[in-house]
């Protein structure tokens, strides 16, 4: 299996993320894609690629221009005001504050712009997403023009949370959705996004929630008990056009993969009635028993099965990296997934 990768993801390092009332070094950081890299190569998964020069234009389909044009100039605001932190935010238009006027400076366009409060930004940050932007649509053209049936986008930062116009869970740009709509822009009229990741991809059902040409799927804790917290309910099923078309498992605490499976068998089943064109995985190895911030019980292992349960589907398949933090764990439970969805 090919794998798509740029170096440039290193680019995003902040120093700090808000975690159990503390300034905690950052789950999500640069040494997870090296433990990757390492088992795909001392696996011999297959060739490593750079990604091309592409047309970020893509990413307007998406996100909306405000947004783009906040993370554009936010790292710059921030330090021509002074402050000698990372950007965190620490205000946000709640429920008694309801308002749509976005504020002028930058700590009130932070609130006004992301979903939670641990993921910083630094320097280098946005233009890290950028780059990841940049991985998922090379390896979405390789497969879409080359005859291939499967290919990983080694994607960092991750993008699930991040949704039309909020950044969050260290997310910025939601690589998935752009993969699905540049698919479709190159004539695809189906695809199905599955998430495995540990925590409800929020960014990306809310950006096709309405919509009936993207059917997406997640495998989640529950979130009455794990971030994001206020979306991920089963009973969220899409609305207008879109009714019908989403999906969610949220799962409890100590879910082991016997239960976790049943979730995978029965959306394996919804993606063969939807009959997509491409199916996307959003690819978190969170749900792993020793990760430090979920509270699933899969075990190494699984991971083969969950690739080769997915492989029958046979269907071109984009597997894009999204969350995964036991890092020394990261790179095998990855490949693992690869490995067994190529049957190795």
């Amino acid at each position: 299996m090919i794998t798509i990768y740029s170096s440039k993801h290193s680019l995003r390092n902040s120093k700090t993320e808000l975690y159990g009332g503390e300034l905690v070094r950052p789950f999500e950081r640069p040494e997870r894609m090296n433990y990757i890299l390492d088992e795909i190569k001392n696996q011999k998964l297959g060739e490593i690629k750079n990604p091309k020069e592409i047309d970020f234009g893509i990413i307007n389909k998406i996100h909306d221009e405000d947004y783009i044009n906040f993370l554009n100039v936010a790292w710059n605001e921030w330090i021509e005001e002074g402050f000698k932190g990372e950007a965190i935010p620490n205000i946000w238009p709640s429920r008694s504050m309801d308002s749509k006027i976005i504020p002028n400076f930058i700590e009130g366009k932070l609130g006004y712009y992301s979903l939670a409060g641990e993921t910083s930004i630094s320097e280098g940050s946005i233009e890290a997403a950028y780059e990841s932007v940049k991985v998922v649509i090379t390896a979405s053209e390789m497969l879409q023009n080359n005859n291939i049936l499967n290919i990983f986008s080694l994607c960092r930062p991750p993008g699930h949370h991040a949704s039309q116009n909020q950044f969050g869970g260290y997310c910025f740009f939601n690589n998935v959705a752009i993969a699905a709509e540049h698919f479709k822009t190159k004539g695809a009229k189906k695809i199905f996004i599955l998430d495995v990741d540990f925590h409800h991809g929020n960014g990306t059902q809310s950006i096709f929630y309405d919509r009936s040409d993207v059917f997406y799927a997640s495998l989640h804790g529950d979130p009455m008990y794990a971030f994001p917290y206020f979306l991920g309910h089963a009973d969220e099923e899409g609305i207008g056009t879109g009714q019908g078309y989403n999906k969610n498992y949220p799962m409890l605490p100590g879910t082991t993969y016997d239960i976790w499976s049943e979730a995978l068998d029965d959306s394996i089943k919804k993606i063969s009635t939807f009959n997509p064109e491409i199916l996307i995985i959003s690819l978190g190895v969170d749900a792993y028993e020793n990760d430090p911030i979920s509270f699933f019980k899969l075990k190494s292992e699984d991971f083969i099965d969950l690739g080769k349960r997915l492989s029958k589907l046979k269907i071109p398949t984009l597997f894009v990296m999204e969350g995964g933090y036991a890092i020394k764990d990261i790179g095998v439970n990855t490949v693992n997934t690869l490995k067994g969805f190529e049957n190795r």
